[in-house]
Order: C-alpha cells, then structure tokens, then sequence
C-alpha cells in the first residue's frame, strides 16, 4: 500500500481517537449544565411560588377591607333602623343588612381558599428547596468527579496528540490540506474503507474500476459520491473489526 495512504489511516486513527476524547469531556460537561439548570429552574420555580403568595395574599388584604366595609355598613345600617318611621324604610335598611352579610360570608370563604393556596405554595417551594440542597450537594460532587476524569482523558489526548504532531508532517502539505478539509466537512471522518465495492463513509457503489485501484493501493483514491479518500481493507481485518 501506498506509503501516503498509510500513514492517512493512521492520522485517521489518530484523530478519531482525539474526538473521542473530546466528546467524553463534553458528555460530562453537559451532565455538569443539565444539573446546574435543573436547580435554576427550581430556584425559578421558587421564585414564582413566592410572587404567587405575595399577590394572594395582597387579595387576603383587600378582601378583608371589604369585610371590615361590610361590617361598617352592617353596623350604620343597624343604627338607622333606630330612627326609621316607616315599614319600607325598616324592610330597605333590612335587604342592605342581608346583602353585606351574605358578601361578608362569601369574602370569608375567598379568604379561606386563599390561605390554603398560600400553605401550599409555601409547602411547595420547602419541597422545591431541599431538592435544590440536594442537587447542591450532588454537584459539587459530580464537578470534582468531572475535573478528575477530565484531567485524566486529558493526560491521554497529551499523548496521543504527540503522535498526531510527529505524523501529520510527514504527510504531503497538498494531502494533509485535503484530509483537514474532508474531516471539516465529513464529522470528522476523512479516511474510510471499501468493502465489497461499497465506500463505508457514504455506503454509495464505487466504479469496479476504481474498486480495483483501491485494492492495488498505488495512489490515492477518493469516493466520488462522498469525496472521502478511500483504502482497501483485507477481509481478514474487516472481520476483526466487526468481531
């Protein structure tokens, strides 16, 4: 096999070994933001628990304003009964008295509802704090676990990213200009094999023609549906590879 297409599959290698870091670091950093907003999200939750109370029990106020007006009313009314002369005046001032004291109730009952809406978004947002404590604890846990195996993971991509150093000038500057390029444009896979005549990048049929120059391996040959450069894997590796 060409010498050029050798060490491609190694920087391949390589390189998918170097993603494959990064994306463990990434999966822990977003397991380190899903916890984070789960107890931003709780801490909102919180927060409108309380503007909730805060309203409910401003209408706690003003109901009991209206009664303390009921009351008032119920009270006046009472003293004019006192001085009425006639039969109409008394059943009139009689209804007003019916009227608050029946609006009396009905606040009582608002006032009530009221408070247990209260209790409850209080009972709420207790519940909602010591989950928020409990998540508290779990990520500073889960922050010191994640330095610990980024830290490791990254000792790792050190050492593999010396080999990637000491390799990729070794490939020809026109070569390595074309592999970044396909990696940039292909997720990061720019090198891939044929196997029974089919581009394991894109999985499309290449010409028999070009098939057969892939697996004489003289120069390089690139998959013209995909673009990628490909290479001919023996079937004895293509079997341990699936293994």
């Amino acid at each position: 096999m060409n010498e050029e297409i050798t060490k491609l599959i190694d920087l391949q290698a390589i390189d998918s070994e170097i993603d494959g870091f990064d994306q463990e670091i990434h999966a822990m950093e977003q397991e380190i933001t899903a916890l984070e907003q789960s107890i931003a999200d709780k801490e909102n939750k919180i927060s409108l628990c309380r503007e909730e109370s805060e309203q409910l029990e401003r209408q706690q106020r003003e109901l009991k304003t209206g009664m303390e007006e009921s009351f008032a009313r119920i009270k006046d009314r009472q003293n004019k009964m006192m001085q009425v002369q006639t039969s109409r005046e008394h059943q009139a001032l009689l209804k007003e008295i019916e009227e608050n004291k029946k609006m009396i109730k009905t606040q009582e009952d608002r006032i009530l509802q009221l408070i247990e809406q209260v209790e409850q978004l209080g009972q709420d947002a207790a519940e909602l704090e010591g989950l928020i404590a409990e998540e508290k604890e779990l990520l500073l846990g889960k922050k010191e676990e994640v330095k610990k195996a980024v830290n490791k993971i990254n000792s790792r991509k050190t050492v593999v990213m010396g080999k990637r150093e000491a390799l990729a000038p070794a490939l020809q500057p026109n070569t390595l200009q074309r592999y970044t390029m396909l990696r940039e444009r292909r997720n990061g896979t720019a090198v891939v094999p044929t196997r029974n005549g089919v581009c394991q990048g894109c999985f499309m049929t290449i010409p028999p023609q070009q098939e057969n120059e892939v697996r004489k391996g003289e120069k390089l040959n690139f998959c013209p549906t995909c673009q990628r450069i490909l290479y001919y894997l023996e079937e004895e590796e293509a079997e341990s590879l699936d293994a």
